[in-house]
């Protein structure tokens, strides 16, 4: 069973730094949510992979993936959760680079064309990372019904989805922290 509250604590107790920080964007941000500090933790990559089922249990799905290393725990975490609830479901990971070797591709893991998949990314700020993930699998000839985040920081990404006809949802979002978003 998915507790939410228990996950923002957690956010607050390892993931949220103050500071000033570049972000993979490229923007300026006073504050850090450190994706990794929750799902590389046990407890916290239980209560995000329990979350994410929740909230997409009324999402038809095949697979669920994103791009590697921010995603590997997750799809891997929200995989055995699914087992455990006899869903079937496949993971996959999205490469930035294709393999340097072997079959080269950009998608590792089970997929195949044709199958409904969810998009994940741990902290969503303009979307970049997940829009990477979803031009890979399109091309690869799955369809994309949900693209979802842990943490929504409110900065654009939700719009960037909307203007590519990609449905979005979100765990959580930056006003769960106590910290108002920009304007945009």
């Amino acid at each position: 069973m998915y507790d939410r509250n228990a996950l923002i604590q957690l956010f607050h107790q390892r993931a949220l730094k103050f500071g000033d920080f570049t972000l993979a964007s490229g923007k300026k941000s006073k504050y850090y949510l450190d994706g990794k500090q929750i799902t590389l933790h046990s407890q916290g990559l239980r209560l995000v992979c329990e979350g994410l089922l929740e909230l997409l249990s009324d999402i038809p799905s095949d697979g669920f993936g994103g791009m590697t290393i921010g995603a590997d725990p997750i799809v891997g975490g929200v995989l055995t959760v699914a087992a455990e609830k006899n869903r079937s479901l496949v993971g996959f990971l999205v490469r930035k680079e294709p393999k340097g070797h072997g079959t080269q591709k950009y998608i590792e893991g089970p997929l195949e064309p044709g199958m409904k998949v969810v998009v994940i990314d741990d902290v969503v700020t303009t979307g970049g990372s997940a829009l990477q993930a979803v031009e890979r699998v399109l091309d690869f000839g799955c369809e994309v019904v949900q693209v979802v985040g842990i943490v929504d920081r409110m900065e654009g990404g939700a719009q960037n989805f909307a203007a590519r006809n990609l449905p979005f949802r979100s765990l959580l979002s930056i006003k769960d922290f106590g910290i108002e978003p920009p304007q945009l």
